[in-house]
């Protein structure tokens, strides 16, 4: 299984293995994560699982679709490596992914 480091926003880091096939959203809510919220529950409609991709890691992550786009105009403190984490599966292409996670989710 792919591994996975989410890092809040006070620099606390979370290593966790994620299945593939599952979205960075729910490996992070599946492990009790800080900072990941998932309130719509991956459906693309809430913002509260807005991360920070590395721009190196970001075509691993595949494209963003105007949905996910408009959806991030909710987000806080949004940045071009904004992303949300229920759009983006995980691979093996993923595996030592390191994300960043904004001070508060929406």
């Amino acid at each position: 299984m792919p591994k996975v480091t989410y890092v809040e926003h006070n620099g606390t880091k979370h290593t966790v293995e994620v299945p593939l096939g599952t979205s960075l959203m729910q490996g992070a809510v599946s492990n009790m994560v800080p900072g990941i919220d998932g309130d719509c529950g991956g459906l693309c409609a809430c913002a509260t699982c807005h991360v920070y991709i590395p721009h190196e890691s970001q075509q691993d992550c595949g494209p963003m679709d105007e949905l996910e786009d408009h959806i991030l105009d909710f987000g806080y403190d949004v940045n071009e490596t904004s992303r949300l984490a229920c759009q983006i599966e995980v691979t093996d292409a993923l595996d030592g992914l390191t994300v960043q996670l904004p001070s508060r989710q929406y």
